[in-house]
């Protein structure tokens, strides 16, 4: 079963049928099944291709990509701090490491956090940014994988050279190549985790 906590993109051929929700784009799919093009179905988040399940009418396949209702039970309360979201985990370090941790004002927990905090915001828009490549780059091989220019097009992609990467794209279908200019830019990736 895919995750449905981002959005997906489904294509005809070279022709973009939806975009949204897995539930909307599957039933666009579904609807679309009659031969129209090769049915290709994307992760917005990771460009990784969709595998799903057709079969049926289009509530059927609607109601098996329908994100589950949330649970009204609450979770069972575990260690740590329920209110702060913290979850407790198991790390392992050497000897050394767990003295100077606990050495640091706060002890671990409070140093650990204030690390990942700082890994995260120092390495974000470098991350983001080979995120996007690599999922754009995923979509650019299933779609366009021979046309004309595709190398260039991969180079520029790759030198994050988006203004060379629009240039060797220009000739594409233009649904493949918005769909490839969007998710090739990090600035949509928190669109793409949230589908309306």
């Amino acid at each position: 079963m895919e995750s449905t906590d981002h959005s997906y993109t489904a294509f005809a051929g070279q022709r973009r049928l939806a975009s949204g929700a897995l539930e909307d784009v599957a039933a666009a799919a579904a609807r679309a099944g009659d031969g129209s093009g090769p049915l290709l179905v994307f992760s917005d988040l990771t460009g990784s291709p969709a595998e799903l399940d057709l079969r049926g009418g289009e509530e059927q396949v609607r109601a098996r990509y329908r994100p589950a209702p949330e649970s009204r039970s609450a979770p069972p309360r575990g260690r740590g701090r329920p209110r702060l979201g913290v979850v407790a985990r198991e790390v392992t370090l050497l000897p050394e490491q767990w003295e100077w941790l606990g050495s640091q004002p706060g002890g671990a927990s409070v140093v650990l956090r204030r690390l990942v905090q700082e890994a995260r915001r120092t390495g974000s828009a470098r991350d983001r940014m080979r995120r996007a490549q690599e999922r754009s780059y995923k979509v650019m091989v299933a779609m366009a994988g021979d046309r004309a220019g595709f190398e260039e097009a991969a180079r520029a992609l790759f030198a994050a050279d988006l203004d060379a990467f629009r240039r060797h794209t220009e000739r594409w279908p233009a649904d493949i190549r918005e769909y490839l200019l969007r998710l090739a830019d990090p600035g949509h990736e928190a669109t793409i985790r949230s589908p309306e």
